[in-house]
């Protein structure tokens, strides 16, 4: 498949499996748990299908002008991988492997600002290569020291426009039928602003630890329950069983 754009041509080809992918570390400790918190809590909710595929600091490919270019997204989601797992364990090329992703984010982590690069010339930056070659809908940039927040959406012009928020400071994804938000929770040691997934109904999608935490007090509620039975029946003279 190939498509025109800014002079380059497009194409949806595999990465070579000789191909020496970066291996630069993340830029900050926290961009890894805040990666995961989403992922997790749509695995718990049943959000994520047996083909869909989520991403943390991974290749995503495409070619532009027979040149490789690769962009690694703080996080992403694909609803739909059309081959094996195994076939992109290294990485991933839209339309050849499945679909463009539905949202990538990027946690803003220095004072270069590359999320917001729209250098055109190769290799393309950040934006550009979002907004222009992949078509990605959903682009989001968070700051997790401020909780600041952008949301952008590609419009019918091609172009990205920033968003605002509804009136409990949420962004309707359409695509997951789910809202995005920032909130302020304890992850992994980390207390501060984290994305969050809420649902139609405005329910939040829970982590692990606060579904432990629902029934640790659901259990509690319980015991403190069944003792209050057991004090009425011995005031009525009755021993409850045990």
């Amino acid at each position: 498949m190939i498509a025109i754009t800014q002079d380059y041509q497009i194409t949806w080809e595999k990465l070579p499996d000789d191909y020496k992918l970066p291996d630069d570390p993340v830029d900050n400790i926290n961009q890894l748990a805040l990666a995961a918190a989403l992922t997790e809590s749509l695995q718990l909710a049943g959000k994520i299908s047996a083909n869909a595929l989520t991403t943390t600091n991974y290749s995503i490919c495409a070619t532009l002008n027979n040149k490789m270019v690769i962009k690694a997204p703080d996080w992403a989601f694909i609803a739909k991988i059309n081959v094996s797992r195994e076939e992109v364990t290294r990485s991933y090329t839209p339309q050849l492997q499945g679909d463009i992703p539905v949202i990538v984010m990027e946690f803003v982590s220095d004072t270069q600002e590359t999320e917001y690069s729209i250098k055109a010339t190769y290799p393309p930056g950040k934006w550009f290569f979002y907004e222009r070659i992949l078509k990605v809908p959903n682009y989001i940039i968070f700051e997790p020291d401020s909780g600041s927040f952008e949301m952008y959406r590609l419009q019918n012009t091609e172009q990205y426009i920033l968003q605002e928020p509804d009136e409990n400071q949420r962004y309707w994804i359409v695509e997951m039928n789910l809202y995005l938000g920032v909130s302020q929770g304890t992850r992994e040691n980390r207390t501060g602003r984290c994305l969050r997934w809420w649902d139609e109904q405005g329910n939040l999608l829970p982590w692990g630890t606060e579904l432990a935490e629902q029934e640790r007090q659901r259990a509690e509620q319980e015991h403190q329950r069944a003792e209050r039975l057991a004090a009425q029946l011995r005031a009525a003279g009755i021993e409850p069983e045990v």
